[in-house]
C-alpha cells in the first residue's frame, strides 16, 4: 500500500523537476500558484501531526486563471505511532492502518517543497496549514519553505464584503460551490481552489497584475478596517 504512494509522490518529483526547467523564474512564480490543505491529528496545530498533503495548482495566463488537475500532489505521511483517534478518523477517513501505510516524512515533505517550488501558497485560514507544515519539516530536518503564504479567508472577505461568509461552507454555499467529500484534504482544496477563481475577477479590479506579496497586503485590509 505504501508502494505506490511513494511512486506517485516520486512521480510528482519528476513531473516538477520537468516543469522547473522550463518555469519562470521566483519574480515570475506568480503565474503559478499552489492551493492546499492538509489533514491532522486534531485541532491543535501546535500539538497535532500532520497527516496528509493534497495540493493542486491554479495557473495564470495574462487575466486568465485556470485549475490544472494534472499539476496536483497529494500524500498521505507515515505515522509511526498512530492512536486510534475515532472521531478524528470518521471525520478526514484516515484510519490507524492506513496512517501505518503512509509515505516516509521526511521523503513526503521534501517532495511537497519540490512541488511547490517558488509558487504562493494559498489556504483556507491558513494559519493551520502553515503551522503543522513548518513544525514538521523542523521535526523532520526538510529545509523551510520561504514560499508566500495567503490565507483566502481575509481576501474574500475583502473582495466580496456583502458576503456574510467565515468558513469555507458558508462561502461555497454563497457562491454556489460543490465539494464532493468535505474534510478530505483532495476535496478540500479543489473547493478552495474554485473559491479563488470565483473571486479571481474581484482580484484583477484591486490588482490587475495579481502576486502573492500583493494579495496577502490587499487581505490585510480586512485587520485594518477592524473587520476580523
Amino acid at each position: 500500500m505504501a508502494l505506490p504512494r511513494l511512486q506517485s509522490v516520486l512521480a510528482a518529483c519528476a513531473a516538477w523537476l520537468q516543469r522547473r526547467r522550463r518555469a519562470p523564474t521566483r519574480q515570475g512564480a506568480e503565474r503559478r500558484w499552489v492551493v492546499l490543505d492538509v489533514e491532522s491529528s486534531g485541532l491543535d496545530p501546535q500539538r497535532d501531526r500532520l497527516l496528509a498533503i493534497a495540493a493542486i495548482a491554479v495557473h495564470v495566463d495574462g487575466r486568465l486563471a485556470r485549475i490544472v488537475l494534472r499539476d496536483s500532489f497529494e500524500v498521505l505521511l507515515r505515522q509511526e505511532s498512530a492512536t486510534p483517534d475515532h472521531d478524528n478518523i470518521l471525520l478526514h477517513g484516515i484510519g490507524v492502518g492506513a496512517q501505518r501505510a503512509g509515505v516516509e516524512r521526511s521523503v513526503a515533505l521534501a517532495a511537497f517543497v519540490q512541488f511547490a517550488g517558488g509558487a504562493p501558497l494559498v489556504a483556507f485560514h491558513a494559519a493551520f496549514d502553515r503551522t503543522l507544515m513548518e513544525r514538521a519539516c523542523r521535526a523532520e530536518g526538510v529545509a523551510p519553505m520561504d514560499n508566500c503564504w495567503l490565507d483566502w479567508e481575509p481576501l474574500a472577505a475583502v473582495l466580496q464584503p456583502r458576503v456574510r461568509a467565515r468558513t469555507l461552507d458558508q462561502w461555497m454555499a454563497a457562491l454556489g460551490i460543490v465539494c464532493s467529500q468535505r474534510h478530505q484534504a483532495a476535496a478540500d482544496t479543489l473547493a478552495t481552489a474554485e473559491l479563488m477563481l470565483k473571486l479571481w475577477p474581484a482580484l484583477l479590479r484591486e490588482l490587475p497584475q495579481p502576486d502573492g506579496a500583493g494579495a496577502v497586503r490587499l487581505a490585510a485590509q480586512r485587520r485594518w478596517a477592524g473587520t476580523a
